[in-house]
């Protein structure tokens, strides 16, 4: 039998995964932040899990990619104010979890149009820069990870775009504690990066700072244009991302699954962790007035996921 051969979805998720007013706001700007994805118990779990690995991976011989790593995981930046911890999918089970929470899942794959593949996943751990002039209108490392012509598509008067991000802040962001930066919207404008920010710095409002609670939930297009936000208080910043992909995408997170963990994963999850074989992006499209799937979804236990209901049963 072929690997993940075509099928429908494999577990339960809501779909639509967002709300007309937050696909309408990602419609103009690229982005939505979804405020309370997660409880305050699930990012408690979560904070533990990161600061647990990010020990594990200080106490090696060497942090870096070419190892020995933590669970696979290293650190793609060593600093004393700021750890990057990269290819962490398998570092701990409630990271594991957050991969494939059913609504960040949805979230992805109703951007993206498809059944989605985990193709990355990292986090961050910074404060501010030590002595550092904090210059009352700072410049980013803005970027974007793909180009808009061949990333993207229309469906149902709709944007949609084939490689999406989940960022959760695990800590508070005010207005001082560095959330992300974006260029709003540059997800659709296929001009050079480095056009569209110094457009930016002329006029600041085109500058949006993410500024929500902890356990809330950026989703954005990597076609959008966006930066580290500069860290000004002294509170720490924690954020967790997931990259997602159409299925027929790589895992390209500089390392592959262990055998262990390949071992433990569920048919049902298959698709998510290996994606399929051929072109098999199972479409997944919505209008812009359909109403949300409010169905709650858990951290949980990743390998525990629920399986889609049965034909003609309710969702």
């Amino acid at each position: 039998m072929a690997l993940n051969p075509p099928g429908p979805p494999t577990f339960a998720r809501p779909f639509p995964a967002l709300t007309p007013a937050q696909r309408y706001h990602f419609e103009l700007y690229g982005y939505a932040v979804i405020e309370n994805t997660l409880s305050p118990e699930e990012v408690a779990r979560l904070r533990g899990a990161l600061y647990h690995l990010r020990d594990a991976i200080a106490a090696l011989p060497e942090r870096g990619p070419q190892g020995p790593r933590s669970a696979g995981a290293y650190f793609l930046i060593d600093h004393a104010h700021h750890h990057f911890m990269a290819n962490v999918l398998e570092a701990n089970p409630a990271i594991t979890a957050y991969a494939t929470h059913p609504r960040l899942v949805a979230m992805a794959e109703e951007v993206m149009g498809c059944e989605a593949r985990i193709t990355e996943m990292n986090a961050h751990v910074n404060r501010r820069v030590p002595d550092q002039a904090l210059d009352p209108e700072p410049r980013y490392g803005f970027h974007r990870g793909a180009d808009v012509p061949f990333f993207c598509h229309t469906k149902e008067g709709l944007f949609h775009c084939s490689f999406v991000k989940t960022l959760t802040n695990l800590t508070d962001l005010g207005p001082e504690d560095g959330g992300t930066v974006v260029v709003a919207g540059s997800h659709k404008v296929d001009l050079p990066a480095e056009q569209l920010v110094e457009v930016a710095y002329a006029d600041r409002s085109l500058i949006h700072q993410v500024v929500a609670p902890a356990g809330s939930t950026l989703l954005f297009a990597e076609t959008l244009i966006h930066a580290t936000g500069q860290v000004r208080s002294d509170r720490e910043r924690m954020i967790l991302i997931t990259g997602y992909g159409p299925t027929l995408f790589p895992y390209w997170d500089d390392g592959q699954l262990s055998p262990a963990f390949r071992e433990g994963i569920p048919a049902s999850l298959r698709p998510l962790f290996e994606g399929r074989e051929h072109w098999t992006r199972g479409p997944r499209y919505r209008k812009l007035t359909d109403p949300v799937d409010g169905r709650p979804f858990a951290l949980g236990a990743w390998d525990e996921r629920p399986l889609p209901a049965p034909p003609g049963e309710p969702a």
